[in-house]
C-alpha cells in the first residue's frame, strides 16, 4: 500500500532521540525549548510554545485570547474538527465561513459578507481561525485588513503549512495574526511523533500559554499571589492542563526542522509532476495561488462526475490497486456532534462541492517517481473504467 501521507525518519534522528533518552530529562528538559526557539526562529516569530498536539495549541491560544461562553469563533468547514472544537472547548459559539472554489481555503469575500451581517445582529466573533488548507496560505493581509475594522483576533491554523510562504514571508512570523499553530503528527511536513506549537510576537501571550500548557501553574515570584513559602514554591493561578511535549519528542523536531525546506521542495517538485501526468484526465488538479508558496502536505484532486467516473467507485479502485488515499475533509458542519448544534447539509454549499468530488493523492518526501507513477496509473484506469459505455 502506497500512503498518502508518511513520515520520513533518518539516522540523524533516531540519534538525536537517542542521545534525550541517554540523557538525565526525558521531559521538561532543555530539548523542548531548543525546539521552540529554532521553529521560531525558522518563521521568524518571537515566541514558540510547544504542547502535545496541534489540538492543544488551538486550546491554549484560544484561552490565551481570553474565548470564553458569549463569544463566537469562525472558521473555515473544509477542516478537521480541531479547528472548530478548539471553541467549544472554551464553552464560545462556533461558526463557519465558506470556502474559496479555487484555493479551498477560507473565502474572503465570504467572511466580508458574514462580518457586515454579523454586525448589524450584535453577533461578531472574537476570533477568526483560517485554515491554510493542503499547506496553501490564505489571504492574510485581507483578513488582518477585515480585522481591523470588525476588531476580531486572528490564530492562523497553520497545521499544514509549516515550510510554507505567505506574500513572501514565513507562515507562522504572525505579521498578519496573534497566533499562529503548527501539527507535527507523523503525516505533517515535520514530526514530532504527535505534537504541536503555537508561535507568537506577543510575549504576554506567550508566557500564558506555556503557563497554560503545565496546569496553570507559574514559578515565577513576580505572578505569584503573595509572596512564596520557599524556592520550592509554586503557585497554580488558573485552571491549566498537562500538554507539556517531551524532550523525547521535541529532540526528534529539531532534527525534522533542518530538513524542512528539502521536504518541501521534494512536495513541490512531486506535485509538479502530478500536475503534467494528470493534464489530460477528468480530473481537477489544485491551484497555487502565485502569490504565496504552498507547503503541499497534501494534494487533492476533484473528479470530474460530469466526464463519467464516480468518486466513491475511483476511491475504491485506488484503495484495491494499493493506493492509499484519502479525503480531506467531511465538512465539519456536517458532522452528527455539529448537525446537532443547529447545522445542515446545505449550510456552507461551497464546501460540501468540494468535498463531494474530493480524493487526497499520495504526496510525501520519500514517494518515488515509480510509486507515483503508480499512482496516476491506477488513477487514469478507474476514470478510464468508469468512463466506458455500458455494453448492450
Amino acid at each position: 500500500m502506497i500512503p498518502y501521507g508518511r513520515q520520513d525518519i533518518t539516522e540523524a534522528d533516531i540519534a538525536a532521540v537517542e542521545a534525550v533518552l541517554r540523557s538525565d530529562f526525558l521531559t521538561q528538559g532543555p530539548a523542548v525549548p531548543r525546539f521552540e526557539q529554532a521553529v521560531a526562529a525558522k518563521v521568524g516569530a518571537a515566541h514558540g510554545v510547544a504542547v502535545n498536539s496541534a489540538t492543544s495549541a488551538l486550546h491554549i491560544a484560544c484561552l490565551a485570547l481570553d474565548l470564553g461562553p458569549g463569544d463566537r469563533l469562525w472558521t473555515s468547514p473544509n477542516t478537521f474538527v480541531a479547528s472548530a472544537n478548539c471553541a467549544r472547548y472554551c464553552g464560545a459559539e462556533v461558526d463557519f465561513v465558506d470556502i474559496d472554489p479555487r484555493t479551498y481555503n477560507l473565502s474572503v469575500e465570504a467572511l466580508a459578507a458574514k462580518l457586515e451581517q454579523a454586525e448589524t445582529t450584535g453577533t461578531l466573533p472574537k476570533i477568526i481561525v483560517p485554515v491554510h488548507f493542503a499547506g496553501q496560505p490564505c489571504d492574510m493581509q485581507a483578513i488582518a485588513a477585515l480585522a481591523e475594522r470588525y476588531g476580531f483576533r486572528i490564530i492562523e491554523d497553520a497545521s499544514h503549512a509549516i515550510g510554507a510562504r505567505c506574500d513572501g514571508d514565513p507562515v507562522g512570523n504572525c505579521r498578519y495574526s496573534d497566533i499562529t499553530v503548527f501539527s507535527f503528527h507523523p503525516v505533517k511536513i515535520i514530526t514530532t511523533g504527535e505534537g504541536g506549537l503555537a508561535t507568537t510576537n506577543d510575549p504576554a501571550l506567550a508566557e500564558r500559554m506555556a503557563r497554560l500548557r503545565t496546569h496553570g501553574i507559574t514559578r515565577d515570584p513576580a505572578h505569584m499571589q503573595g509572596e512564596p513559602a520557599g524556592p520550592w514554591d509554586y503557585h497554580q493561578i488558573e485552571l491549566g492542563f498537562n500538554y507539556r511535549m517531551t524532550d523525547i519528542q521535541a529532540a526528534l523536531g529539531a532534527s525534522q526542522l533542518q530538513r524542512l525546506d528539502d521536504h518541501v521542495a521534494r512536495r513541490e517538485a512531486l506535485a509538479a509532476r502530478y500536475d503534467q501526468l494528470l493534464a489530460d484526465l477528468p480530473v481537477l488538479t489544485p491551484y497555487r495561488d502565485p502569490r504565496h508558496r504552498s507547503a503541499l502536505h497534501l494534494y487533492p484532486i476533484q473528479i470530474d462526475d460530469a466526464a463519467g467516473p464516480n468518486r466513491l467507485a475511483v476511491f475504491q479502485a485506488l484503495r484495491q490497486a494499493g493506493i492509499g488515499v484519502n479525503l480531506h475533509y467531511i465538512p465539519v458542519h456536517t458532522q452528527p456532534d455539529y448537525r446537532r448544534l443547529g447545522f445542515k447539509h446545505g449550510d456552507f454549499p461551497v464546501a460540501e462541492a468540494y468535498y463531494s468530488r474530493a480524493i487526497s493523492l499520495p504526496l510525501f518526501p520519500t514517494l518515488t517517481e515509480p510509486q507515483q507513477t503508480q499512482v496516476v496509473d491506477a488513477l487514469s484506469a478507474a476514470v478510464q473504467h468508469r468512463r466506458q459505455p455500458a455494453s448492450g
